[in-house]
């Protein structure tokens, strides 16, 4: 499902316009992505979290040159499914 799904669903499901829609969704993410580039976590209950994870620094090897490079620690994005949300995709396969 792409965002313009979304937003078709979202228009067709409560009869608002599909730009104010696209518009909110568009904000919706924003917001996300603002919150985790901040270094807050965002907690949507029943659905799941989106939280900032720290990488530890490692070794990796550059096979084609043969040398040995350190991967400095850093930060990524993940989301975590709600208990409730993981159940659900289980109970329905």
């Amino acid at each position: 499902m792409t965002k313009a799904d979304i937003v078709n669903e979202i228009s067709k499901n409560t009869g608002i316009e599909k730009l104010i829609v696209q518009k909110t969704v568009e904000n919706f993410m924003d917001i996300i992505k603002n919150s985790l580039v901040e270094g807050d976590n965002v907690y949507l209950r029943g659905f799941g979290s989106f939280v900032i994870k720290t990488r530890a620094t490692k070794t990796a090897r550059n096979i084609s040159k043969n040398i040995t490079i350190t991967i400095p620690a850093h930060k990524v994005p993940s989301f975590k499914p709600s208990k409730t949300f993981t159940l659900q995709v289980k109970d329905n396969n």
